[in-house]
């Protein structure tokens, strides 16, 4: 008896220490730093040509690449779906998962979509293919995932990393910043171009120009100013930098893409004045017409309101052609359009050149409430993509801060 029972209490702790040993297995496979790579299994898509209206409401913000794939964010794992149009999320074209790492930031550039890490890695993807195109360690963010309910922060304006295309070349340059360092890699290759050391203390606001520059607020600097880099090399640019200056000067980037990228203008705010400049060449130019707040430099035409009337002029400042526009928000500007939403809730698109009307309906689907404000907004290829919020507070709850479940909209303009 006392043998069988030796023999049971040895079975019995073999079976614990077997179960044991299976338990740590499978939780070393579900918490051992992993990175799944889940590529497209169906041919790229073909562009599509969708139908004009809003037909398409998303729990998620969408970056739009190359016209033919939505790609999202959420804390650790980036992916794509399509058709652009398609009324609701659709299964992974491919994805792209990391643990534990965070996502930081997603960027496009052509087919190539950049995704930044809270553990410094850049990932770039082969948007056709959802592959891994090159891969190297770069800075560490300041942050991991922070993008809240939508991920919209992640991929319209991820901190610390801007994309910037070389008009000549068609280069795109991606610019990394982040514990001291400035790094600027090919987006094409990942190649590094150069690297520079900065305070992060001293660094404020940060974005690219059309103009081929890099832009850094030296916060540090008595008086505070405005730091250009050239692109190629990372140096500063000696003589260029916008010629004001002061103890409380903010600086908002105008006219930009996705990441703060390409900026076409600059509006400087110091000792009370305000000031509008365009950046889109060698040299920074003061662009009077670009000194009202919420106008913005699409081209060589500058956009804003003068009083209820939206006006459209060159950047000389003559005018081209103006509409009453009374109780109307100027969304977006970009590729061509004016996008307006107006008090009963229409999205009117007008052409930049001519002030024709393109397109007018509700900016709703079915029986959403009409009173919310515009959070992120992003308009590109004759989409408009519009982040909902109730209040914009968001020191709010998600819940509180965003309208509904589904808060973002994607309205087709025309193309």
């Amino acid at each position: 008896m006392a043998l069988a029972k030796g023999r049971r209490l040895t079975v019995a702790v073999l079976a614990a220490v077997t179960a044991l040993g299976v338990s740590v297995v499978v939780a070393y496979r579900m918490l051992a730093p992993a990175d799944v790579v889940t590529p497209a299994t169906q041919p790229y898509p073909a562009a599509v040509t969708p139908k004009v209206g809003t037909d398409t409401r998303l729990a998620m913000a969408p970056l739009i690449v190359d016209d033919r794939l939505r790609v999202y964010a959420t804390t650790r794992q980036v992916w794509a779906d399509h058709p652009v149009d398609a009324r609701t999320r659709r299964t992974a074209f491919w994805s792209l998962r990391r643990w534990p790492a965070e996502v930081s930031g997603v960027a496009a550039g052509g087919t190539t979509v950049l995704t930044r890490w809270s553990d410094g890695e850049l990932v770039a993807l082969d948007a056709r293919t959802g592959e891994v195109a090159w891969r190297v360690t770069g800075p560490k963010p300041a942050e991991g995932y922070t993008g809240r309910l939508t991920g919209a922060e992640t991929v319209y304006a991820p901190p610390g990393l801007h994309l910037a295309t070389d008009a000549a070349s068609g280069r795109v340059t991606a610019v990394v910043a982040g514990g001291g360092e400035l790094v600027a890699y090919d987006l094409a290759d990942g190649r590094q171009l150069w690297r520079a050391s900065v305070d992060d203390n001293c660094r404020g606001e940060s974005f690219t120009t059309a103009g081929g520059q890099l832009a850094l607020i030296d916060t540090c600097a008595q008086p505070r100013a405005i730091e250009l880099r050239d692109l190629s090399t990372g140096q500063p640019i000696a003589g260029r930098q916008p010629d004001v200056s002061g103890t409380d000067l903010a600086v908002t980037p105008v006219g930009c893409r996705a990441a703060a990228s390409d900026c076409t203008a600059l509006r400087v705010t110091a000792g009370g004045q305000t000031q509008g400049w365009r950046v889109d060449g060698e040299t920074p130019v003061a662009v009077a017409a670009l000194d009202a707040p919420g106008s913005v430099l699409v081209g060589d035409a500058v956009v804003g309101f003068e009083g209820t009337d939206l006006v459209v002029r060159s950047a000389q400042g003559a005018e081209r052609w103006r509409k009453s526009a009374p109780d109307t928000t100027l969304l977006a500007a970009a590729d061509g359009r004016v996008h307006l939403r107006t008090a009963g809730n229409d999205l009117v698109t007008f052409e930049l050149n001519r002030g024709r009307e393109l397109s007018r309906f509700p900016l709703t689907m079915y029986s959403d409430d009409t009173g919310w404000e515009a959070g992120y907004v992003q308009a590109v290829d004759g989409y408009v993509v519009v982040e909902r919020l109730n209040r914009a507070d968001p020191d709010l709850g998600d819940r509180a801060y965003y309208l509904g479940a589904e808060p973002v909209l994607i309205a087709v303009t025309g193309r």
